[in-house]
Order: structure tokens, then sequence, then C-alpha cells
């Protein structure tokens, strides 16, 4: 969390107006000094940091410039008990300072001020567009001495010290997870409570979580800021870019230790390996049939519904899922071999032919060792055995 200095504005704000620190007391609870103990926690963490620093390295006397940080956290706390304070007339909410209410009218007034130059994404303070800046340029300030990972948010550093600390730990008591935070163990309940706080109001879908409303909201804005250099695809999301630029390096960095396969996707890695554990954890209600993804259920449930969502624009034709009909009018071949030069119209094809060609057989019959290039032939194998 980079620490972010008070602005002087000059944004005019009507019908604000004090009220003694006793009513203050009174009408709110500590909620309304969020704003100032921001700055506090800010300053208190950058000093924390510096602490841990010195402690690794080695033990230092109590300097000058720790004396200016101690002396003006004093500073602030005494204005937040003698100040009087300023009120939003939209809100309510209380502040100590002119800046700190200026910068919060932007929630109301939906100002963002402060552009990305390099995608355009705007934020409401200036501290923000500076963490924001270090997804495009790397930059990972905050190190941690005990084994070297480094960090982009002190927020998340301080989280990764629990590790070497041995810091206490939240456990969910539904289903034992652990978490090094109350909120997310509080967000994780959300899954077992079923609760959606958060909720479009364009098409009233609802999300546990609000960073996934955000995400989901791009469906409706079309913005797509993050763009690849090498073939122009634009994502929401800058992770999706970064797992996208693999294909480019031909990166595949998590590989299966049964078989070899690798993955560009953790996640897909996760649902590979219910092949050799035999796990299909989605049955479906009506006929008792299991899978190993949950897209094989949906695609399945259109056995019984009848469901047939996708319809051709050219020949009229429905599908239960969206696609690959379309290669058929427009005779493209958009996966290419890089060994043979033959293109296919599904990657999966093209998956299979490499296979050949490498003379890769990763599916194995545990029962006489024969190899198969395809998981499908195993199974047929494996049933007349």
């Amino acid at each position: 969390m980079a620490f972010i200095k008070e602005e002087s504005e000059d944004f005019r704000i009507e019908e604000v107006f004090s009220v003694k620190l006793e009513d203050f007391q009174e009408q709110t609870d500590l909620t309304a000094f969020k704003e100032e103990n921001e700055v506090l926690n800010e300053m208190e963490e950058k000093d924390q940091y510096e602490s841990h620093r010195d402690f690794i390295i080695e033990e230092k006397s109590f300097n000058c410039s720790q004396t200016k940080k101690t002396s003006s956290r004093k500073r602030v706390k005494k204005g937040i008990g003698t100040r009087s304070c300023l009120t939003c007339f939209q809100c309510g909410k209380l502040f100590t300072q002119k800046g700190s209410l200026n910068r919060h009218m932007r929630i109301h007034t939906g100002e963002k001020p402060y552009s990305c130059p390099q995608c355009g994404k705007c934020f409401i303070q200036h501290g923000n567009l500076k963490v924001h800046m270090r997804s495009h340029t790397g930059e990972k300030p905050y190190k941690c001495l005990q084994c070297g990972k480094c960090f982009d948010q002190y927020g998340n550093f301080k989280i990764h010290m629990k590790i070497h600390t041995g810091e206490s730990l939240f456990t969910c008591q539904q289903c034992g997870v652990s978490f090094r935070k109350k909120w997310i163990l509080n967000r994780h309940m959300r899954i077992h409570t079923g609760e959606k706080p958060y909720t479009c109001l364009q098409c009233g879908k609802s999300f546990h979580q609000h960073g996934n409303l955000k995400l989901h909201m791009s469906i409706h804005t079309g913005e797509r800021p993050f763009t690849c250099q090498q073939c122009g695809k634009s994502f929401d999301q800058n992770e999706k870019l970064q797992v996208h630029m693999r294909i480019h390096v031909g990166e595949n960095p998590f590989t299966c230790q049964q078989c070899g396969e690798s993955f560009r996707k953790k996640w897909i890695l996760n649902r590979h390996m219910r092949i050799h554990t035999g796990e299909k954890p989605y049955t479906c209600h009506q006929c008792g049939k299991s899978f190993h993804q949950h897209g094989n259920l949906k695609l399945h449930m259109s056995i019984h519904t009848g469901e047939r969502p996708f319809t051709c624009q050219q020949c009229g034709k429905h599908f239960k899922r969206k696609g690959k009909h379309m290669t058929i009018h427009t005779g493209e071949n958009p996966f290419t071999s890089q060994q043979c030069g033959v293109s296919f119209t599904q990657k999966g094809i093209l998956n299979m032919d490499m296979k050949i060609q490498t003379g890769e057989k990763p599916y194995t019959c545990p029962q006489c060792g024969k190899g198969f290039h395809q998981h499908r032939n195993l199974k047929l194998h494996m049933k007349n055995s």
C-alpha cells in the first residue's frame, strides 16, 4: 500500500459545516475516523517495514528519521483530537481535513482525475495510480529479507510475513481452510452461506466479492484496457494478458508429475489431475452420471432439457455450445502445427496431432502398461480388458 500524500484542492463543496468534537463522538462510532486512520496506518506500516529490514540486517540505534516519523504521527493524532470535523453533505461522513473531504467527494461525483498513460484506466487518488503503474513496470519495492520474495504492495508483504512469523491463522469452521486475514475468512464464508451482496444494476446478477462484480461490468461496458503487443488481442485484466503471453513464448509452467503434460494455467493442471485420480466431483441430479469438469456436466444437462441455445446465423442450425461450427462456413483453420505445417479447425485436434508427431502417449493403462495418445482410447481399452 503506497503512502498517499494529502492534497490541497479548491474543490467547492456547499453545505459543509463544522460540529463540535463532543457531538461527533455522540453521533458516530470509530468508523468515522477511517479516513484519518488510513493515513496513520500507512505511516505505521512504513515504519514496520523499515523496522523489519533493520532487524534482519542488524540491530540499529534509534535514529533521527524514526523520531521524525513518530512526531509526525503524534501531530496527526493531535489534529484528530483538537480540530472540528467537516461533514460530507451527501452521506454524513466526517473528516478533520478539507483535503480528505475533497478526495472523498469524488466517490459521489465519480470524478477520477488520475489516468494511467499506458492503459487509460482512471483512479480517484494519485496513490492508487502509483500502485497500478507497478502492474505495467513490474516494480516490486517490498522485499522479504528472509526468503527474497518481492511484492508490489506493502499489505501483501505484511500478509506474507505471517508465514515466517508463524502468526495464527483464521480457520473456517465448516471446511477447515485457513486464511491469514480475518476479512478474507469473512469473504470466504459467503461461499457456505450463499450470500451475494454485490449486484449488477444492469442485469441483476449477484456476486460474493466486489472485485468479481467489477470484472463482470466489463461485459456491459466492453472495456478491455490490456492489449497484447504481438497479436493485438485485448483483455479486461492484466493477469489474463500475462497468461495469454505464454502462447507466444511457448511457456507451459505447470507440469503433471504423472504423465509429464504441461499447461499454461494451474487450474487446468488441477482439472487434468482428475483424469489420473478418477475424481468426478460434478454429478447430474437427474441420472446420477458424474463428470471431471463442470462444463461437461452443463453440456450433459442439455440431454435432459433439450436446450440448444446457440444458433448459426448462416444455416440456422442449433448447438449446445458455442464456437466450432462456424469454421465450416469460413473455411478457417487457425491452429497450425509447427512441426508439419498442417492447420486444424480445433486446438484439440492440433494437440492430438502433436502427440502423434512426437510419439507421446501420456495415457497409460495401469494393468498392462500400454500407452495411448488420447484418454478416450485408454477408456475403451480399459472396458475391453
